[in-house]
């Protein structure tokens, strides 16, 4: 499933790094840290999205 903005690109690429050791999971905040309880697979499928032509926030439809 590809990401649908820039910020959730991001936010996957960050927990991705945390999930992996990388990154120390106390750093995380917003949507990266609520991102860890998904599987590796599925976060580097966000992350590996291209950002080209994606916009920076998509606006929450379920409002």
């Amino acid at each position: 499933m590809p990401a649908k903005s820039a910020a959730q690109q991001k936010a996957a690429g960050a927990a991705l790094s945390a999930k992996r050791g990388e990154t120390p999971k106390s750093k995380l905040k917003g949507a990266s840290k609520s991102m860890l309880s998904m599987s590796e697979k599925a976060l580097e499928e966000f992350a590996h999205t291209q950002r080209k032509g994606k916009p920076e926030h998509v606006a929450d439809k379920a409002k």
